[in-house]
């Protein structure tokens, strides 16, 4: 039983709930609960850095705190993979830290194709309600082969973006795939599809791990894991909006 999110998988789980009290339960409904939490927290961070967009200037960078929100964030969410049961607090921190960066980005797109922001976050929320009434109701089986593919189609993606990392810093970029023709899109629907599907795998192991009576306190563990892919979502959603501007 796996999930493609990284941070999300149920030895991580078990390991972290050998060592808590059993005695009330983690629930699937908790966890969503707990995700809205973070959103809440998140949209306080992204508030803080959106009005920031002195660095969307041709000549600019990347503003202070949006590198704190981009470094912070990656250490928190490490952190939180590492000790589950960190994530009463370490999460809360993620979504702010997340949510500094955020808003940063949303400021630069927001900027550059006016008016992109809104339906990037539209389109976010519906996928993710989409799916999971679609995975409520039974409609995508969750097999040992879905998983499989799922978790192969997110490591394929991982180290593409890692290869690109990598060459961009002896300057050389791949053509076609980060531009705004007609392959930059197809590019990007893929990927987004790929994270759309991990969050049929979050589900299905947040309800397995719900129904073998995991503690209550890791419902802040399956929340920060979907948040993880959800903010992965948003921006390949952002990245595709502005790519149709192009």
């Amino acid at each position: 039983m796996k999930s493609g999110n990284p941070f999300l998988n149920e030895r991580r789980f078990q390991s972290a709930a050998a060592g808590l009290s059993a005695e009330e339960p983690m629930t699937f409904n908790g966890a969503l609960n707990k995700t809205g939490l973070l959103f809440l927290i998140l949209l306080l961070g992204a508030s803080w850095t959106w009005t920031d967009v002195s660095w969307a200037a041709p000549a600019g960078g990347m503003s202070m705190k949006m590198i704190i929100g981009l470094i912070g964030g990656l250490i928190a969410a490490v952190a939180t993979a590492f000790r589950p049961h960190w994530a009463p607090i370490s999460a809360p921190i993620y979504a702010f830290l997340e949510g500094m960066f955020l808003g940063g980005l949303s400021a630069f797109f927001e900027a550059r194709y006016p008016g992109i922001v809104i339906p990037a976050v539209v389109l976010t929320f519906g996928i993710l309600v989409g799916m999971l009434v679609t995975y409520r109701a039974g409609l995508i089986p969750v097999t040992q082969k879905f998983r499989i593919g799922v978790i192969s189609a997110t490591a394929g993606v991982a180290v593409f973006y890692l290869l690109t990392l990598v060459l961009g810093m002896f300057g050389i970029g791949i053509p076609f795939v980060h531009e705004g023709g007609t392959l930059g899109i197809i590019f990007s629907l893929v990927v987004i599809g790929i994270a759309t599907l991990n969050l049929v795998l979050d589900f299905d192991l947040i309800a397995r791990l719900s129904d073998s009576g995991a503690p209550k306190q890791m419902e802040w563990y399956g929340a920060f894991a979907l948040m993880v892919t959800l903010v992965w979502l948003y921006i390949e959603i952002l990245r595709l909006l502005g790519k149709t501007r192009e």
